[in-house]
């Protein structure tokens, strides 16, 4: 075996890996992410989050609307991260905080009709109803393993500035704006995929640019490597001249603006618009195509403009900015060495093991299902044409659910991620119950599947929820008996 040649394979099926990431998934995603994490942290009274989804809220109240939130958002496991650290640092519990983790990319309201289009409505169904049984379950569960440092978490000060007493309008409309440029940029609907214009830049040789860049990362659908098109070579560019100025301009935005804080804005901005038009290198030059999503992402940001220049204080609009850089430098790196780690680990799985792993509907099916989405990690929504590819190569539909709960939600980097957040004891723990909660969804669905009765099954769920809430009643019980340690005896979250 050449050793060498096997590791250059791995190293470039990893960097592979991190530049169609970069090029292709993170920017119209990640970056309003990173924003709006900063906005609700700077912008949004402690008082607003914790009224619906603070540790003291009503349980009845507090986890269907951590659901509710998650519902609308067609996030991956990824995105979510800076979304749930933004409500968790701003004083939401830490149960409600999972919930919103959890449902949020397993059963959003855009992947739930993809997949009833693609697979089917009985999975959809089964997808959205055990994700929210399973979400709003993982969330209790961690409140009570962690109640102790959920306390502490609850009695610190959130953040460097602290957020004002009351709500006002222009932070929410910001807020909204925000959320929008996030949907702008990720629904697949016609109105913002469509093209509506297009001009041709007459450049000679992109096209061999083009072929040189197939070259070093060849396209690979059964792996999920999307490859690097001129375009994501643009974008890389533009992000690396990102986190040159931004060190500068965003990183020391506490002592007060400078030239280089608006020159990194303008670079986000330029970078989200190159990102939302369409672009396709031919031999006679570069066409540009003006797609419903770049319209979309000019009209958010001129409303952002707008709104900070003419109701935001200066004061305000440096704490966003510096909430939004604090979030960046905290997740991003760790971003970047999961996604590149992935790619390795990717080079590794044959498809031919999917059949032999995951063929019926047993206990190793059902692991292995979520072990790869763990490890084949893909953009959101593209984990559902993957499950019918893997449909088509033989696997069962159980573990197709267990893939499908366990792909958007865990993956090496986000798992780095929420580490990051919470510490590594919560993350951990949280990956523990995901995969058994996965594994027994993809269980319990494929039971039906193969012919089992559905009240029986539903009789199983039922007994096991309940084994489970009596377990951990006594657990808190004992908890109870003991007294709880001083914020200032509790480890940082």
């Amino acid at each position: 075996m050449d050793i060498l040649g096997v590791l250059l394979k791995l190293l470039q099926s990893g960097l592979g890996n991190l530049a169609a990431y970069l090029a292709a998934h993170v920017l119209l995603c990640l970056v309003p992410a990173f924003f709006i994490a900063g906005a609700m942290t700077a912008l949004i009274p402690k008082e607003s989050v914790t009224r619906f989804l603070g540790r003291n809220a009503p349980k009845y109240v507090s986890y269907p609307a951590a659901a509710l939130a998650g519902s609308v958002l067609s996030v991956c496991s990824c995105t979510i991260v800076p979304l749930f650290a933004g409500i968790y640092r701003k004083g939401a519990g830490l149960g409600p905080a999972i919930t919103f983790l959890f449902f949020a990319p397993a059963a959003n309201i855009l992947a739930l009709i993809y997949t009833g289009g693609m697979i089917g409505a009985d999975l959809a169904f089964a997808r959205l109803f055990l994700s929210l049984v399973f979400g709003i379950s993982i969330g209790m569960i961690m409140a009570l393993i962690f109640r102790r440092s959920d306390v502490a978490h609850d009695e610190k000060a959130d953040t460097m500035f602290a957020g004002k007493a009351v709500l006002r309008r222009a932070p929410l409309g910001f807020l909204l704006v925000l959320v929008a440029l996030l949907l702008s940029g990720t629904l697949k609907i016609g109105l913002l995929t469509n093209s509506y214009g297009k001009i041709t830049l007459p450049t000679s040789g992109l096209d061999r640019f083009q072929e040189f860049l197939t070259r070093i990362v060849p396209v690979d659908t059964a792996k999920g490597q999307e490859g690097v098109s001129v375009q994501g070579a643009i974008l890389i560019g533009l992000l690396f001249l990102i986190a040159f100025v931004s060190w500068r301009g965003l990183g020391k935005i506490s002592e007060g603006f400078n030239r280089w804080t608006w020159v990194s804005v303008g670079l986000v901005v330029l970078t989200l618009l190159v990102a939302s038009a369409g672009m396709t290198a031919h031999a006679a030059g570069l066409d540009i195509l003006f797609t419903g999503k770049m319209f979309g992402v000019i009209l958010s940001v001129i409303l952002l403009a707008y709104i900070a220049r003419k109701w935001l204080t200066q004061d305000e609009v440096r704490d966003f900015l510096w909430e939004s850089w604090r979030f960046i430098k905290q997740i991003f790196p760790l971003l970047v060495v999961g996604v590149f780690f992935v790619g390795v680990i990717r080079e590794l799985i044959r498809p031919e093991w999917i059949k032999a792993l995951a063929g019926r509907n047993t206990l190793l099916g059902n692991m292995a299902g979520v072990l790869f989405g763990v490890f084949m990690y893909f953009p959101t929504l593209v984990e559902v044409p993957i499950a019918k590819m893997f449909l088509s190569l033989g696997m069962h539909r159980g573990p197709l659910l267990a893939y499908l709960m366990a792909d958007p939600e865990l993956s090496l980097q986000s798992i780095l991620m929420i580490s990051a957040i919470i510490g590594k004891a919560k993350a951990w723990v949280y990956v523990f119950w995901v995969a058994l909660f996965s594994t027994i969804a993809g269980l319990i669905y494929g039971a039906l599947k193969d012919g089992a009765n559905l009240g029986t099954m539903a009789l199983y769920l039922l007994i096991f929820l309940a084994l489970l809430a009596v377990g951990l009643w006594q657990m808190s019980k004992r908890g109870g008996n003991r007294p709880e340690a001083s914020p200032a005896n509790v480890k940082g979250d």
